[in-house]
């Protein structure tokens, strides 16, 4: 059976080596939290059985947070941490939840069974065994797993077995997770066992695992920590690692609700490459030596996992961690108490916190083209914002939790675990949603007071705290969302009432676009950037994208335009619309929305400070369900690429079709003669915007720039 299943997969695999995934301005001031008094000390957390309680009520049993009302400390009072060894010594069970998606139905892709050929091909022991549950895939590239079922295969010894079969369910409800984990605990208990979720992934609002049989349903944390709950009920011993096979799952939220189940987690704050680990060299190092930890199996699998972005060329975007799920409790509770101290400097200075959270790394897009996953790096908030709280204490915590980690040059100072941050709220039940798996009530409450501006009636999730030190919130849900935020851009004006200037946006007598801020302006302004609109005749805009030639003086609100006239284009000169996805020290990452072969799609383009190009592939983004694409497609000789417009009417236009060539890349040029429209774009502290007048500026038929008033 081995050799037919990786004979079969062979061509597959080829054809995926380069994929990888109105009313007046609210206070500032934060409502403070409650003093209670101080609470009892925690019992040691031990869960009672009892057959007749609910799943989510052995789910609280797993976990329970609190704050002490005398100094706002966080408590956290976990299930016991076991471990007495449910196996023979030197024994490994890794279970693999390998839910397929479009990853393995998607024609000529079989991602999911690419890497169960991996397994296969993994050094022959007695004492190693993968053990999978399939399902979430309307087809598997290969002969022998059923997409009419949830099969569960064992693979050891270069060979596989179905060991059993169970209706087909939604891989998305944590019923089926626990009931795969308890058959498989139960028959194939080891020494040291793990977990790996195979297939996409969204980050700690969206979770992993979306069934395409399901309307993409998905697990979310809070449904994990169910499914975990039940299964921890009967074992001895914690898992010895639980780790993401997908996308943007190196998260702090995640690492919280795991830490009770496993010594370790492994995930990526970044998306992964369709390829994603390297199971031949996680089989084949621990059938060499069983004896090893989760420690030293994990800095395998980030290197292995490296090694193969190297080789698919996609390295650059990579991130990967080994989290000492031991010791995040300590972090936790020093991040609280760095969030308490950031909540508290919020009264005085949000505007300058928020600019602080916006310069730090994030990760899987969050832009207007390819859409937001509001996962930014933890450590980066915590540098970013070290003039409004002590963050000395919190980064060594978070540094001893993190066993390893490696970050490729697009996220060279990652810190190792996401959190979220509404960058850009995508729904009304956002921060609900967050409200259930943050696990600092200071922080929740950072993030509610950012998000508020997404409503008419101020706060929408305020934080409560009862007399046992536990924390609630009120409505969840963000009634009045509005998520067009880039509607009415030529019209003049924006939304948002806090943005107000001592000087307004006007050309000055040397034709420089710029305003000032008046003290209460800055105070709430967030970011600048400008907008630049190509006028086209017959009263048609298109909108060629955003641009942060703008320079800002944060001290005495100066606002002024520093455009040059070039724009990033296609080698035939066809001007790409452009977003910001990330700035480096010297470079930019921008995305491009194109269609490519016919398929909708965005191009990710670096640029260095000479000018220099890269390009970085295309990326399909986040879809409606915040499931982010793992591929990353890089363009070869023969594609053909049509770059997509927005005009004004919101209409979208395709430009002619361009072929790619090899050593093709996008260049620099000058925008070509005709007038354009130049506007501000002002965030403020709460996500609304504001957009200026704008202005127009003609380019000559010598490249020349002017700015005039219409």
């Amino acid at each position: 059976m081995k050799k037919r299943f990786v004979a079969m997969l062979t061509a597959a695999a080829m054809l995926m080596t380069t994929a990888c995934g109105d009313d007046p301005a609210p206070e500032a001031t934060p409502t403070p939290a409650p003093t209670q008094e101080a609470q009892p000390e925690p019992d040691d957390g031990e869960v009672e059985e009892d057959d007749d309680e609910s799943n989510a009520q052995r789910a609280n049993h797993s976990l329970s947070m609190s704050v002490n009302g005398e100094d706002g400390q966080l408590v956290i009072n976990r299930a016991t941490r076991k471990g007495e060894s449910m196996g023979d010594p030197d024994t490994w069970t890794i279970f693999v939840y390998l839910c397929g998606t479009d990853l393995e139905s998607e024609e000529g892709y079989g991602a999911a069974t690419g890497d169960v050929a991996q397994m296969l091909n993994a050094d022959e022991s007695d004492n190693v065994r993968f053990v999978l549950q399939t399902g979430g895939t309307s087809m598997w590239a290969n002969e022998y797993f059923s997409a009419d079922a949830c099969e569960r295969w064992v693979v050891q010894n270069q060979d596989m077995e179905m060991v059993d079969s169970v209706p087909l369910s939604n891989m998305g409800d944590p019923e089926t997770l626990a009931e795969f984990l308890k058959w498989g605990v139960a028959e194939y208990p080891a020494d040291k066992m793990g977990v790996i979720f195979w297939d996409h992934g969204g980050g700690s609002i969206t979770g992993a695992c979306f069934d395409e049989l399901n309307d993409g349903d998905s697990l979310s944390l809070p449904e994990m920590n169910e499914a975990f709950s039940q299964v921890y009920a009967d074992m001895t011993d914690q898992f010895e690692f639980i780790g993401y096979d997908c996308c943007l799952m190196g998260t702090a939220e995640t690492a919280n609700i795991l830490a009770t189940y496993a010594r370790y987690f492994y995930g990526s704050q970044e998306t992964e490459p369709g390829t994603g680990w390297d199971y031949t060299a996680i089989g084949s190092f621990l059938a060499e030596d069983p004896s090893v930890d989760g420690a030293d199996l994990g800095k395998v699998i980030t290197d292995s996992f490296y090694a193969e972005c190297e080789a698919g060329e996609q390295e650059s975007g990579c991130t990967f961690t080994i989290v000492n799920l031991e010791k995040f409790d300590t972090f936790a509770e020093e991040f609280n108490s760095y969030a308490k101290e950031l909540y508290e400097a919020a009264g005085e200075d949000l505007a300058g916190i928020v600019r602080g959270v916006s310069e730090a790394d994030n990760f899987g897009g969050n832009n207007q083209s390819e859409g937001y996953t509001n996962m930014v790096d933890l450590g980066g908030i915590v540098e970013k914002c070290s003039d409004y709280a002590d963050g000395s204490a919190v980064i060594k915590a978070l540094n001893d939790c993190i066993v390893y980690n490696k970050n490729g040059m697009n996220h060279r100072g990652a810190s190792g675990l996401s959190v979220y941050y509404p960058l850009q709220l995508q729904g009304s039940n956002e921060i609900g949603l967050f409200n259930k798996v943050s696990f600092s009530p200071y922080y929740m409450s950072l993030v509610d007071m950012v998000a508020k501006g997404y409503t008419d009636n101020g706060y929408t999730n305020e934080v409560f705290f009862t007399e046992d030190g536990e924390w609630y919130s009120g409505d969840c849900e963000v009634e009045d969302f509005d998520d067009s935020y880039f509607d009415d851009y030529t019209e003049g004006g924006g939304e948002s009432e806090l943005i107000t200037f001592a000087s307004e946006p006007a050309l000055d007598e040397n034709g420089v676009y710029s305003f000032t801020f008046d003290e209460s302006g800055l105070e709430y302004a967030a970011s600048v950037c400008a907008y630049i609109y190509y006028d086209i005749g017959s009263d048609e805009l298109v909108e060629l994208g955003e641009t942060f030639d703008v320079n800002v003086d944060w001290e005495s609100g100066e606002v002024q335009d520093n455009f040059d006239g070039y724009w990033l284009a296609l080698p035939n000169e066809q001007l790409l619309s452009t977003y910001i996805v990330g700035v480096e020290d010297d470079y930019v990452i921008y995305t491009s929305p194109i269609m490519l072969n016919g398929r909708r799609t965005n191009l990710r383009i670096r640029v260095y400070d000479d000018y220099s190009t890269v390009i970085e592939g295309a990326w399909d983004g986040i879809d409606e369900n915040g499931v982010a694409a793992r591929e990353i497609r890089s363009l070869k000789a023969g594609d053909k690429i049509s770059v997509i417009y927005t005009l004004t009417d919101d209409s979208e236009v395709e430009m002619d079709e361009y072929v790619w060539a090899d050593g093709d890349t996008a260049i620099y040029t000058t925008l070509p003669a005709g007038d354009y429209y130049y506007g501000f774009g002002i965030d403020d502290v709460y996500g609304d915007y504001f957009i200026t007048d704008f202005v127009v500026f003609g380019i000559d038929e010598n490249g020349d720039i002017s700015f005039y008033e219409e």
